[in-house]
């Protein structure tokens, strides 16, 4: 049976996404510094009267905002309306690729056209069938070509949910607890998650300049190296910032909670729960300690406690 809503989707490809779009700001020095400090990027590229921006910084300029832009162009809505219509509501972005053409530099003013380049037949994966959207969004500088910016996202609709049996209230006894949902793994960070489960919270060092870096990457954000090895982490940090979670409720998880951007001793930084005290007393600056915390049979996570005989030193 052929896909029809398939091929009225794909009428769109090649149609514009925006059309003759300005950025909101020009190419500017605040923009990039928050953006490097974001990044824990010091490179001395970004700083300076000769400084450029980041390369992937490339989106950065053509973002909207909530009032997105006066160049939008119908032929995106249209292709959305379809896809909802049809049951294909949720939506993930699953990857971008970006190409550079010249530096930008502050005062540069950024001009784009973006253009629905592909659709992707009906594909089921884990999450659920749909199609894969890619948007080409290509960026001028005071009229020249300075990059392209490839964005594909994933339209599906989330497989339904097999129906519950229903049972006296009195036969059902508690529920079983939820899953907790796992860390996806990959060949870039494999190693890490073996390091704890040796409870080792490992740390990438540039084999070419020494730089450590925390999560893990294929190569070194400071030289550009390939080549790396690892060094475990003590274990002692500090909170550097922190996050209360109330809101939404989720499986597995028992709102509210405390998430933190810990400083380790080693100098890099790592998200995680930090745990020993009520979520409410957990301070900028406050010392902690890693912990591995058992969280089923099959899975334990860094986390990372403060004590309470030390919140006074905070």
């Amino acid at each position: 049976m052929t896909d029809e809503l398939y091929a009225r989707l794909k009428r769109y490809e090649g149609q514009p996404a925006a059309l003759s779009c300005e950025g909101k700001d020009p190419v500017n020095e605040p923009m990039i510094r928050h953006w490097c400090e974001a990044m824990g990027d010091n490179n001395a590229a970004y700083r300076g009267p000769d400084a450029i921006a980041p390369p992937t910084m490339l989106q950065a300029w053509t973002m909207g905002g909530l009032s997105g832009h006066s160049g939008r162009a119908p032929a995106q809505d249209e292709l959305f309306a379809l896809l909802d219509a049809a049951g294909f509501r949720s939506v993930v972005a699953t990857d971008c690729e970006q190409e550079y053409l010249r530096p930008l530099r502050p005062g540069d003013r950024i001009t784009f056209d973006a253009v629905i380049e592909s659709v992707s037949p009906r594909k089921t994966t884990k999450l659920g069938t749909g199609y894969f959207i890619t948007t080409r969004t290509d960026v001028r500088a005071g009229g020249e070509p300075a990059g392209t910016h490839r964005l594909r996202i994933l339209t599906y609709a989330p497989p339904a949910r097999p129906a519950r049996a229903a049972q006296p209230a009195a036969a059902e006894g508690p529920r079983p607890a939820a899953e907790r949902p796992r860390p996806v793994v990959n060949r870039d960070n494999e190693g890490f998650w073996q390091g704890v489960a040796a409870h080792r919270l490992l740390i990438q060092r540039c084999g070419g300049c020494g730089t450590l870096r925390l999560p893990w990457l294929p190569g070194c954000a400071a030289c550009g190296s390939p080549d790396w090895d690892t060094v475990a982490a003590s274990g002692a940090g500090t909170v550097f910032s922190y996050v209360v979670m109330h809101h939404p409720p989720f499986p597995a998880f028992d709102p509210p909670y405390a998430v933190g951007l810990i400083e380790l001793a080693e100098g890099v930084r790592f998200v995680s729960n930090v745990v020993g005290v009520p979520y409410d007393e957990v301070r900028i600056g406050m010392p902690v300690e890693l912990e591995f915390l058992r969280v089923d049979d099959d899975l334990e996570l860094p986390v990372f406690r403060a004590e309470p005989d030390r919140r006074e030193a905070v």
